[in-house]
């Protein structure tokens, strides 16, 4: 049996929780999530506590009984404390200013980039001097925060020789040595 399955979801204070059929909704003070599940798995609320329980012992069953276990978990996160996610701009000239939901990025291209964000993403971009650019990134919905973070990294990941590129504020790139000089 799934062993995060299992593990009951404590509803935190000022979410609630309904079920409309095969859909969950999740609703607190960061906002509102929805999520459809699937029918090998099915959704029991108590009264500070959510279970996953599945239909059979199908391998399918087993399969999403932890995935729903956690897509409903990572919603309750969501909407009562939020998902931040930080990148680092490395490189000489790399900038990122952002007005609204426009993040406009120089970084090292003969045209700046100019990425029009979801309105459920909050972006502040700060530079400080002597310190590398930051884009942070705040939502609900971790699922969507992690996908425009990887589509910024995307635009220029990180290379190994000078580690220049757009990479997570945690994220350890481990470095090669370049060309040796002929003797």
């Amino acid at each position: 049996m799934s062993r995060i399955g299992k593990m009951p979801i404590s509803i935190p204070e000022n979410t609630s929780i309904s079920i409309d059929g095969n859909v969950v909704h999740v609703k607190g003070p960061k906002g509102e999530l929805s999520q459809t599940i699937s029918d090998h798995v099915t959704v029991d609320i108590q009264e500070k506590q959510v279970e996953v329980k599945r239909k059979d012992d199908s391998k399918e069953s087993k399969a999403r009984h932890g995935l729903y276990r956690s897509l409903i978990n990572n919603m309750f996160i969501g909407t009562a404390e939020g998902y931040k996610k930080e990148l680092e701009l490395n490189g000489v000239g790399f900038r990122a200013t952002a007005t609204g939901q426009n993040l406009e990025l120089v970084i090292g291209f003969s045209h700046n980039v100019l990425i029009n964000l979801p309105a459920e993403i909050k972006v502040v971009a700060t530079s400080e001097r002597g310190q590398n650019p930051t884009i942070v990134l705040e939502s609900h919905d971790k699922q969507l925060i992690g996908m425009v973070a990887s589509k910024i990294r995307s635009l220029r990941k990180p290379e190994p020789y000078k580690g220049k590129g757009i990479r997570y504020k945690d994220e350890y790139i481990r470095r090669k040595a370049g060309k040796s000089a002929a003797k």
